[in-house]
C-alpha cells in the first residue's frame, strides 16, 4: 500500500492545511519530499475548496471567489532534482474521495469570469453530477450517461523567479492593452486569500503580492485541463528549480477538450497515486519548453460520433483570418443549436459539451482565410438508443423540458 503523503479534510478550509496553495512562487516551501523512484497517494480538494454545494441552486456558482482558485496539494519536493531536468510522472491510480461521490459543472457569470461561450450564458448555472462507479448521470442533464476519464485539470511544478517575473511581465501588458475588459484579459497576482502553504508572516505577504494565479497554463504545465492525464499516462516536466515542486490538484470525473465551460468538466475532490523519477538535464537532451506527455490507455469507448464543423467567421458574420478560437466556437454553438432540436436547452447542451468526453480537433489551418475546427460529439452518451442523426422525418425529442439547469440572475 502506498502512503498517503498529502490528506484532505473535506469539512475544514482548506487555508487550514499547511501541504496546500493556490499560488505558483519560487520560495513556497516543500510540503513533504520524496525519492526518484517513489510512489505515493496525495489527497486533493475540488478546485474552489468546498464552495459549491450539491443542491439546486446556482447562487454559489455565481457569488465563487475566484480569488481562492487552484487549491493544489504540494508542492512535493524530489531530492535529486534540478534546474534543467525533467521530473518523471507516473499517473498510477485516480480516484473520487469516498465523502464526496458526486461533482459539479458551471458556468460563472461574465461579471466574474465568463467562459467560451459568455457572451451566450452571461449568467451563472450549475449542474450537479452524480457518481455510479465508473459512470455519471446528472438530475439537471436528463437522458446522458457516461464513462469518466478522471484527471487532473491542473498538475506542474514550481517556477524560478526569472520564470515568474515573466509571465507577471507579459500578463500585465496583455491586460494593459484593455484594462477594463470584462472579463478580465489575465489574472493578476493579488493577495486576497492567497494560501502560501507553509509561509506566513512578512515573508508570505512579499510572496504573495507577487505570486503567480493558477488560472492559466504556462510553461510548466499548470491549469492545462489535458482530459487524457489519466490512470497509465506519463507526463515529462521540466524543472526550474532544486526540488522540481510538484503539485496538483483541480480534478475531473469527465471532461470534453476545451472545458468549454470554465467551471467546466465535472469537478471534484479526490485523490491520485503516482510515481515521480527524473531525468538529468532532459530539457536540453529533448529540446523541452513545454511538458510532453503519453495519453492514459483507458479510454472511454464511444465509437459513433456526430461531427460539427465551425470555421472562423463569428456569430455577427465578421470574417476572422485563420482564426481557431473562432472556428471551435462556431462548432460548440453548432453542436449546441442542434442538441436544441431534440429538447434540450441551450444550458444543457453547453453542459453537455463541457462534461462529456467530446474532441474537438483543429482540421485546417492554412485555407485562408478561414481555419476549420471540429467538434466530436458521441453518440452513445444518450441513453436508450437515441438516434440522433438527420433524418427526412426531422428529430425525436429526447427530452420533454421539464427539467433545465438551474440558473441565478446576477445581483
Amino acid at each position: 500500500m502506498a502512503d498517503t503523503l498529502i490528506s484532505v479534510n473535506l469539512s475544514e478550509s482548506p487555508h487550514t492545511n499547511e501541504a496546500v496553495h493556490n499560488r505558483w512562487h519560487c520560495d513556497i516551501p516543500m510540503a513533504c519530499w520524496v525519492e526518484p523512484g517513489d510512489d505515493f497517494k496525495v489527497e486533493t480538494y475540488d478546485w474552489t475548496g468546498g464552495q459549491i454545494a450539491n443542491d439546486d441552486d446556482a447562487a454559489d456558482v455565481r457569488d465563487v471567489e475566484l480569488e481562492q482558485v487552484h487549491y493544489l496539494s504540494g508542492p512535493i519536493g524530489v531530492k535529486g532534482a534540478e534546474p534543467g531536468d525533467l521530473l518523471v510522472v507516473d499517473i498510477l491510480d485516480i480516484g473520487a474521495k469516498e465523502e464526496m461521490n458526486w461533482g459539479f459543472n458551471g458556468f460563472f457569470s461574465k461579471k466574474n469570469g465568463g467562459g467560451f461561450l459568455t457572451d451566450h450564458f452571461p449568467q451563472a448555472q450549475k449542474s450537479i453530477w452524480d457518481f455510479d462507479g465508473m459512470f455519471t448521470k446528472s438530475r439537471h442533464v436528463p437522458g446522458v450517461k457516461y464513462a469518466g476519464l478522471i484527471h487532473p485539470g491542473l498538475i506542474g511544478c514550481l517556477p524560478d523567479r526569472k520564470m515568474l517575473d515573466t509571465w507577471n511581465t507579459r500578463e500585465k501588458a496583455l491586460v494593459d492593452t484593455d484594462p477594463h475588459r470584462v472579463p478580465e484579459l489575465a489574472t493578476l497576482p493579488n493577495t486576497q486569500s492567497a494560501h502560501m502553504g507553509k509561509m506566513t508572516g512578512d515573508a508570505r505577504d512579499a510572496a504573495a503580492a507577487e505570486a503567480a494565479r493558477t488560472v492559466p497554463p504556462r510553461e510548466h504545465g499548470g491549469n492545462c485541463d489535458i482530459k487524457d492525464l489519466s490512470r497509465g499516462s506519463k507526463i515529462y516536466f521540466p524543472v526550474y528549480v532544486d526540488g522540481a515542486g510538484l503539485s496538483m490538484g483541480d480534478l475531473h470525473f469527465s471532461q470534453g477538450d476545451g472545458e468549454i465551460t470554465f467551471c467546466g468538466a465535472i469537478e471534484m475532490a479526490g485523490w491520485l497515486h503516482i510515481r515521480v523519477s527524473l531525468i538529468k538535464g532532459g530539457m536540453e537532451k529533448y529540446a523541452i519548453k513545454n511538458p510532453i506527455f503519453r495519453p492514459s490507455p483507458i479510454v472511454p469507448k464511444y465509437d459513433d460520433f456526430l461531427i460539427f464543423e465551425g470555421i472562423s467567421v463569428d456569430e455577427g458574420g465578421k470574417q476572422h483570418y485563420l482564426d481557431v478560437h473562432i472556428a471551435y466556437r462556431q462548432a460548440c454553438l453548432n453542436a449546441i443549436e442542434y442538441l436544441k432540436k431534440f429538447g434540450y436547452s441551450g444550458a444543457q447542451g453547453y453542459a453537455i459539451l463541457g462534461t462529456a468526453p467530446v474532441q474537438g480537433h483543429i482540421s485546417g489551418v492554412v485555407d485562408i482565410p478561414n481555419a476549420c475546427a471540429t467538434l466530436w460529439l458521441p453518440t452513445d452518451i444518450f441513453e436508450g438508443g437515441a438516434n440522433l442523426m438527420p433524418s427526412p422525418e426531422g428529430p425525436t425529442r429526447l427530452v420533454d423540458g421539464s427539467v433545465d439547469i438551474p440558473l441565478a440572475a446576477d445581483l
